[in-house]
């Protein structure tokens, strides 16, 4: 083989691994806090002013039954003056000293409803105590995902403008040969123009992504953190029926028979949508990824040997790199639909 041709197939394949690699962590700078998804819930949980108010209304309301439970205190009044009245052996005025001591009673019904008002306050704060914490939880999965697919798209814009530009370098070489023409090279350039924008909107989003994350844990995360993670995938098949009676279960107590129809129908359109995410990342994991790959390493070898034309490189990269980043979103989507169905059960799957 050609050393020229087998130095471009290496640098592809090596290309190819690196985009393939496993989503873990997005590169920072050394020293920079690295969270993972479990470290954010907990961060979320001790700083969220949110959830810190519910917990007020819960002590609140206890505070309330506890004083609805107790019998109304006593008033005692007294009084002391001279009297009147006069000891007829003596003479001497007599000192009169008067107690008046007043117990309040209330009606039976009526300190009954009192407590029972009062419990149904505690119950009614604990159970939004626990929907703003189930919310809040959910908010954050959802943020961490948005995050991890931003960083997705990050690294796989960088990629790209690497490959245009190493095209470019390669039709300079070419037209410097006599062997394209300038227009060639004009081409190339708009390719590394384009991937040089979609780089700018890509780190635009990861930003906009981390500011959210990072306001869900009232800024606990700092401006400048990493997160470590992977997207979620299923971890058993989707039963409608006995997910919809755990979802009812933990959900009645608070929202009774409005709530479980409403509970039904998001339980129906989340598990609808975990099940197409499955089957799109099925269709990417058994052929589409790999075919991708092979078209692109074809396109740069043929490319190399002239027997392919500019446009079928860019398109090659073009496509291939379209296929990794709708294969992220995927998965994405797959992680965010589960997080949004463990939302409506109120439990994790």
């Amino acid at each position: 083989m050609n050393p020229r041709i087998f130095l471009l197939v290496l640098i592809v394949c090596c290309l190819v691994d690196r985009s393939q690699s496993g989503m873990t962590a997005w590169a920072a700078d050394p020293g920079t806090p690295s969270y993972s998804l479990a470290d954010i819930l907990a961060l979320a949980v001790e700083h969220s002013p949110t959830l810190a108010g519910a917990e007020g209304l819960v002590k609140q309301s206890h505070g309330q039954q506890i004083a609805a439970g107790a019998y109304l205190n006593p008033s005692v009044s007294g009084s002391a003056g001279r009297g009147a009245i006069r000891d007829p052996s003596t003479g001497a005025r007599i000192t009169e000293r008067t107690v008046t001591v007043e117990q309040p009673l209330e009606w039976l019904g009526k300190r009954q409803a009192r407590q029972e008002a009062a419990n149904a306050g505690v119950a009614g704060a604990s159970a939004a105590l626990e929907e703003t914490r189930l919310v809040l939880l959910a908010d954050v999965k959802v943020g961490f995902y948005s995050l991890l697919f931003a960083q997705r798209d990050a690294e796989l814009t960088a990629q790209n403008v690497t490959m245009v530009e190493e095209v470019l370098r390669t039709v300079k070489a070419r037209v410097a040969a006599g062997e394209a023409t300038s227009f060639d090279t004009m081409k190339a350039s708009v390719e590394v123009q384009k991937a040089q924008k979609e780089v700018a909107r890509a780190q635009n989003a990861l930003l906009v992504a981390k500011t959210r994350l990072n306001t869900l844990t009232a800024g606990a995360l700092g401006k400048q953190f990493s997160i470590q993670g992977d997207f979620q995938s299923a971890k058993q098949t989707l039963d409608l029926d006995r997910l919809t009676a755990l979802g009812t279960k933990h959900r009645a107590e608070a929202e009774r028979l409005r709530a479980q129809n409403e509970l039904e129908q998001a339980i129906t359109q989340h598990a609808q949508e975990v099940r197409t995410a499955q089957d799109q990342l099925h269709v990417f994991e058994t052929g589409l990824l790999k075919q991708a790959e092979q078209t692109l390493i074809v396109a740069r070898t043929s490319f190399r040997q002239g027997a392919a034309s500019l446009l079928d490189v860019l398109d090659a990269q073009r496509v291939y790199r379209q296929t990794l980043l709708e294969y992220a979103q995927v998965r994405a989507d797959l992680s965010i639909a589960l997080v949004r169905l463990e939302r409506s059960l109120g439990a994790s799957l």
